[in-house]
């Protein structure tokens, strides 16, 4: 295996002719909700959540104009950049035409087909890893396609608006956690890893975004065959925050109020507690009365 190179001699060595020039479309991009990462000091934290080795696949979501891109090939990774718009799909083609084991993806990240990824490792025994400065627009809608793909990613550091970072990370009590809390974490181990100021980027956005770092779980905490009826669950749990889960839940599944009380109470629930109260593993126990069937699976903790 061959040495790594230092983050800033591999920024160097991969830097674009002209200096900091700018893709061709990044008004565009702009449009988009694609702020571009300029701070080399934050897309070196970035690759070091990861710490991507010559046995692994990455794939970086939203590349802009290169800034983790350049760090990301530098560790001799194989690296597959997804960029759904065109010419700045072409200018990265340009930029990394000489760079092995680069690939850019001209792709929408919300239906890219992340399960296939383990086939692209280098190594059987590589992980499967995903990076991105994701666009604020549709951020969460690519982060669920990144969970719905399972242990078919082993690892992700994900840029993302801070508000949507904090809900992602949130545990039980508070504001942030709601439902796209519990639908992250029933598929992967989520921390906050740190936040990152509008001066970062170019344009500078109008908001602070932030980095959460996940691992998948070998199982997940609610078993396949339910996950489709404790996300309904959760979704109904949480779409009248400031009613009683009892009320919440009948209003949002459709059912008599008495009967959701009564399936709360038979799982050892206070019918009368809010949502937001109610730990994942508490989730997944009512999961078990809502859905036959149901129930926890993998670490409830």
């Amino acid at each position: 295996m061959s040495p790594r190179r230092s983050p800033g001699a591999v920024r160097r060595a991969l830097a674009p002719a002209g200096g900091g020039r700018v893709g061709p479309t990044s008004g565009r991009r702009r449009a988009l909700g694609q702020h571009f990462l300029r701070d080399p000091a934050v897309a070196d934290r970035i690759v070091s959540l990861v710490a991507p080795t010559t046995r692994d696949v990455v794939v970086e979501i939203g590349p802009g104009d290169g800034a983790l891109t350049a760090l990301l090939a530098g560790t001799g990774a194989r690296l597959v950049a997804v960029e759904v718009d065109r010419p700045l799909a072409a200018f990265l083609r340009e930029r990394f035409a000489g760079v092995a084991r680069v690939e850019v993806v001209e792709a929408d990240a919300r239906r890219f087909d992340y399960r296939a990824l383990r086939d692209l490792r280098p190594d059987r025994g590589g992980r499967a890893l995903a990076v991105g400065n994701l666009p604020y627009s549709v951020g969460t809608a690519i982060l669920q396609a990144l969970v719905a793909a399972g242990p078919g990613i082993d690892e992700m550091a994900l840029m993302l608006q801070k508000e949507v970072a904090a809900r992602v990370a949130a545990p039980p009590g508070g504001k942030s956690y709601g439902s796209l809390s519990l639908l992250v974490q029933m598929a992967c181990d989520v921390r906050l890893a740190f936040s990152v100021g509008p001066g970062a980027f170019r344009p500078p956005p109008l908001v602070d975004s932030a980095v959460v770092h996940l691992r998948a779980l070998a199982a997940p905490r609610v078993p396949p065959g339910a996950a489709a009826g404790f996300e309904r669950l959760v979704r109904a749990a949480f779409s009248r925050r400031r009613k009683t889960l009892a009320n919440a839940v009948a209003g949002g599944l459709g059912l008599p109020p008495e009967r959701a009380r009564d399936l709360i109470a038979s799982a050892g629930i206070d019918p009368g507690r809010r949502a937001e109260t109610l730990s994942l593993a508490e989730f997944a126990e009512l999961a078990a009365r809502f859905v036959p069937g149901g129930g926890l699976g993998g670490d409830p903790s």
